[in-house]
């Protein structure tokens, strides 16, 4: 050991003591919803500029781990940064960016790249905290025209929506909400100082997390409520402006109908609707009542309105599942009383979006819990959450992994008894064939019907191993072996629905820098930044052998489904990802594993109305039934993908057309030449 002479030892001490008080540190606390510390994010700014950043967030088993450190540039745009770790599925998180002079370079475990013109433009990290929102806060206070161009592309702007002055510990600080748009295809709000150079002091997301600084987290709740009123002035205001009201009675002609009862296209027809509902489905050019305005489908497929049956909705994402065609979501979880706003605004008009069909969401307590429904531990606190979601109007109850196994078979009973479906994971310490034989309706994910055959007693699935021991292991299953057969004749004898979501696990297989195979099709559609992060894998995939292994694990799993289409499993479409686009995929992944592109479109169609108890009013096209209608170029009965087309979309009594959906979206459209609604009277001219 080196041995320091007194004065030298005095000496370092002192300049410790410097370098120690010379560093300014701001911590922030991450919470989810219920409460619950889900992490945090320390920033440590030394006075000669570099900045050290750690940040964690784990909900749910799982969540990233991250350490950055950086430098800016005078302007307040990065001049040096690097970020490293993990990220929410393991995946190794190394990124690095610097600038000399105009010349900015970059580089990450998924991308490679420069720019000439790098000086004054903030570059946008892959996987970074919460820091890099924070520091564009001060760069685009700066800019004279409100304008932050971005690296590698796009430009970020933000405005201020609101001022609020919060207290803490005998202080004041006031604050301003801003919402940022540039990145993503939603705003990003974010509560932000009003210093001379302001940066984040509270990103909240209503109904799932609030990360603040810490010793102020009393504030949240008014920062949460002051949030809403802002984010529903402009949500009504996107709702009024591209959804068009079709008062009177209106009728399609010559639409060839998809008939989702027995899977095939019809003859052309003309469809008429009234205030939201069908009134009558008449062949093409028959007579029938006189409409107030028409739309000529000219030949184009019209397909009952999609379902997404595994979606968590989102107040911002409505727009994306409309240009899609999905007209329906059913949520598989979320914050109780978020949603109830969000079903109330629904039915008010007050939202741009699908219909919403809630599944209660019931999770035992462990450090791996979500946090969203109800978290319980004993059979009184689940009797409790299952009354008030039957109360208030769900169909269905959900139960996720760290609910005890002890309490499942009474769970499942006392949910049949108030009449709600129940479905969900597979709680920690069961098979799938467990819950199945307990009285589960549903399965959701292709990765717990998998597990059934993996998991050893010492197998924790409330971890990333439910992940990973599927991609291992699959590749190497005997789909002809007794167990594997057994399962599925025990699926279809009981009737139990499969959700898969297939096109969700396609991560599994996805190496860093290669497309995500689900957004392969539409990614040249999507703003450069959204492009730019599907190329950016999540699962840790050890080496290359891994990475076959893990791609034939996947393979089997498309392989699965269409066995259990075949054996008369019935399948239901969800998507658990980014809305809309994914739903394709899905359908897509379908066809793949043996359905038809017919029998896929059944499955978005009629299934979807069957488990959500809906088929009276949803999922087929007839007279007396909503109006909720899809219209589509091409003919996705013969090609799936052209599912994608959508031209137009009728649901809730308005019309909305996707391609203006997608330009205030920042999406290159699907679709050029939409159909145009034409009033009768004389010299009225087409809408929009």
């Amino acid at each position: 050991m080196h041995l320091l002479k007194p004065t030298a030892l005095i000496g370092a001490m002192l300049l410790s003591f410097a370098a120690h008080a010379a560093t300014q540190t701001t911590r922030y606390i991450i919470t989810v919803d219920n409460g619950t510390k889900a992490g945090e994010q320390v920033v440590e700014r030394d006075d000669d500029g570099l900045t050290r950043v750690r940040y964690i967030f784990k909900d749910n088993g799982r969540g990233p781990e991250l350490k950055e450190e950086f430098r800016l540039a005078a302007d307040g745009t990065l001049d040096h940064y690097k970020v490293s770790g993990n990220s929410t599925f393991g995946a190794v998180v190394d990124e690095q960016f610097s600038r000399r002079g105009g010349q900015a370079d970059w580089r990450s475990t998924s991308e490679k790249g420069g720019s000439q013109q790098g000086a004054g433009a903030f570059y946008a990290p892959l996987s970074g905290s919460f820091e890099p929102l924070s520091l564009s806060i001060g760069a685009l206070a700066a800019r004279a025209d409100g304008k932050l161009p971005l690296l590698p592309s796009g430009t970020l702007t933000q405005r201020k929506l609101d001022q609020l002055e919060v207290g803490a510990q005998g202080k004041t600080r006031t604050l301003q909400l801003l919402a940022q748009t540039g990145i993503g295809l939603t705003p990003v709000f974010v509560w932000a100082t009003t210093d001379a150079r302001p940066r984040m002091f509270a990103v909240v997301i209503p109904g799932y997390l609030t990360i603040i600084e810490d010793g102020w987290q009393a504030n949240a709740e008014a920062l949460a409520a002051r949030q809403k009123v802002a984010e529903n002035k402009m949500l009504g205001e996107l709702a009024a402006r591209l959804q068009h009201r079709l008062p009177g009675l209106t009728v399609v002609r010559n639409a060839r109908v998809f008939d989702s009862e027995r899977a095939r296209l019809g003859a052309p027809s003309d469809v008429y609707v009234l205030r939201g509902s069908i009134m009558a489905v008449l062949p093409a050019g028959a007579p029938g009542s006189k409409a107030d305005q028409e739309i000529d489908a000219a030949g184009r497929v019209m397909l009952p309105g999609l379902f997404d049956m595994h979606g968590h909705a989102g107040r911002w994402e409505g727009g994306l599942n409309l240009a899609a065609g999905v007209t329906t979501v059913r949520d598989m979880g979320n914050d109780n009383t978020q949603l109830q706003q969000m079903l109330d605004e629904n039915a008010a008009g007050k939202l741009l979006g699908p219909r919403v069909v809630p599944a209660g969401f019931l999770e035992g307590k462990s450090p791996y819990s979500a946090n969203n429904g109800f978290v319980v531990s004993d059979m009184a606190g689940a009797r409790s959450a299952i009354d008030w979601y039957a109360g208030h109007g769900y169909p269905q109850l959900k139960i996720y992994n760290s609910f005890p196994p002890a309490l499942v078979r009474e769970t499942v009973a006392y949910a049949h008894s108030r009449g709600m479906r129940v479905s969900g994971h597979v709680p920690a310490g069961l098979r799938a064939q467990d819950v199945v034989d307990m009285g589960y309706d549903e399965l959701q994910h292709i990765n717990q019907l998998m597990l059934n055959f993996l998991v050893t007693p010492k197998t924790d699935t409330r971890t990333l191993e439910r992940f990973v021991l599927p991609a291992d292991k699959v590749a190497g299953l005997d789909f002809g072996s007794k167990p594997v057969r057994n399962f599925i004749a025990s699926l279809k004898k009981k009737g139990v629905v499969v959700d898969p979501t297939l096109a969700t696990f396609s991560f599994l297989k996805q190496k860093d820098g290669d497309m995500a195979a689900e957004y392969a099709s539409v990614a040249e559609h999507m703003p450069p930044d959204v492009k730019r992060s599907f190329h950016v894998g999540t699962m840790k995939i050890p080496d290359e052998a891994a990475a076959r292994r893990y791609a034939a694990s996947y393979d089997k799993m498309v392989e699965f489904v269409g066995l259990l289409h075949k054996a008369g499993v019935p399948l239901v479409a969800g998507t658990d990802a980014l809305a809309g686009f994914t739903l394709h995929s899905e359908l897509e992944l379908y066809v793949k594993a043996g359905l038809t592109p017919s029998e896929a479109l059944q499955v978005a169609t009629r299934n979807g109305a069957r488990y959500t108890r809906t088929s009276h009013e949803r999922g087929s096209i007839a007279p007396g039934k909503l109006a909720d209608l899809v219209l589509v170029d091409g003919d996705p009965t013969v090609n799936i993908s052209d599912v994608r087309k959508v031209a137009l979309v009728l649901t809730r009594g308005y019309l909305v057309y996707p391609h203006e959906i997608d330009v205030a979206l920042g999406i290159k459209p699907f679709v050029s030449n939409p159909p145009l609604l034409r009033h009768s009277a004389a010299g009225a001219s087409p809408s929009p």
